[in-house]
């Protein structure tokens, strides 16, 4: 048996880390933000030396969570507004909703972003709170107020109704949600109409 390369030991790192950040956010919603690193490795099924070795605390291993959420919140944003050429129109705000609630599902870190934001990232320390609200605020919020030309607290209000719901996905458990009927929500939201 042949010795592993540098590059196969590299992948498996990057694996295991993306393993782990995956199951942090998971124990995020399963204990309501009061998870510890024997939390993230049951939930990774790995050992607690293991996820230690990686994270030798949980004030990092959020920070990387979160940094890694917002990358792809922030990836997804730039996609839809390329694609809308800067000047969306109400089919093309529907289109947004909808890709953050694809997102949302298949990435618990993205969706944390959103959520933690809904509250102020209240569970994190005073420095990182700050650091957090501003980056959600200049490459999440404010581009998204811009391009959907709202200076209003309609925004605010469209978000509420997508993270609320998708909470259900991930506090209550259900598996699926009814997308059109949650994207109508979030657009009478925006468009303040009943």
């Amino acid at each position: 048996m042949c010795p592993r390369t540098k590059e196969q030991n590299e992948l498996i790192r990057m694996q295991r880390r993306e393993q782990i950040l995956d199951a942090a956010a998971r124990a995020y919603f399963r204990t309501g933000g009061s998870f510890d690193i024997r939390d993230v490795a049951c939930e990774a099924e790995l050992g607690y030396g293991t996820v230690y070795h990686y994270y030798p605390n949980r004030h990092l291993l959020i920070e990387d969570v979160l940094s890694s959420g917002f990358e792809r919140s922030e990836q997804a944003l730039e996609k839809w507004a390329d694609d809308c050429g800067g000047s969306p129109d109400e089919k093309q705000l529907l289109t947004y909703c909808r890709t953050l609630l694809a997102l949302w599902q298949s990435d618990p870190r993205a969706y944390l972003v959103y959520k933690m934001a809904s509250e102020h990232y209240a569970g994190l320390p005073e420095k990182d709170r700050h650091v957090s609200k501003r980056r959600f605020m200049e490459r999440l919020y404010t581009p998204l107020q811009s391009i959907a030309r709202r200076e209003d607290d309609s925004v605010d209000h469209m978000l509420a109704v997508l993270v609320g719901c998708c909470g259900l996905r991930y506090y209550a458990g259900t598996s699926d949600l009814d997308v059109d009927r949650i994207v109508r929500l979030a657009m009478q939201a925006i468009t303040k109409e009943s």
